[in-house]
């Protein structure tokens, strides 16, 4: 992690994550409040559950195929994805390079 706290170079937490052969690849950034900062860059199947909290994605690099609440829809590199508290949703059928910024925030349940 940077220890600037407020600078998160990619390659840097990128060289955080799991190996390759870990299903769940996620890299803690860094926190500020509720807000937490990862990277994500699962590899074969998206084992995630719902999480308690809002979250964003920012995809940083690869493409593939989104599902939220039984909806899919097609992303590359620099979309946003956001995803409410509790709904379910995976990545599928990613490319080998695929990597996303998730920032998850406030209060367990999500915002109304």
């Amino acid at each position: 992690m940077s220890d600037s706290g407020w600078l998160y170079p990619f390659n840097e937490i990128a060289s955080a994550l799991p190996p390759e052969s870990e299903p769940l690849r996620f890299a803690i950034a860094g926190h500020h409040g509720s807000m937490t900062l990862g990277l994500y860059a699962p590899r074969g199947e998206d084992v995630q559950t719902p999480h308690e909290q809002d979250e964003l994605y920012v995809i940083a690099s690869g493409a593939g195929t989104f599902v939220k609440n039984g909806e899919r829809r097609d992303f590359v590199a620099q979309d946003v994805i956001f995803v409410e508290a509790g709904v379910p949703h995976r990545f599928e059928q990613v490319s080998d390079d695929f990597s996303a910024w998730v920032v998850f925030w406030g209060p367990a349940g999500g915002e109304h």
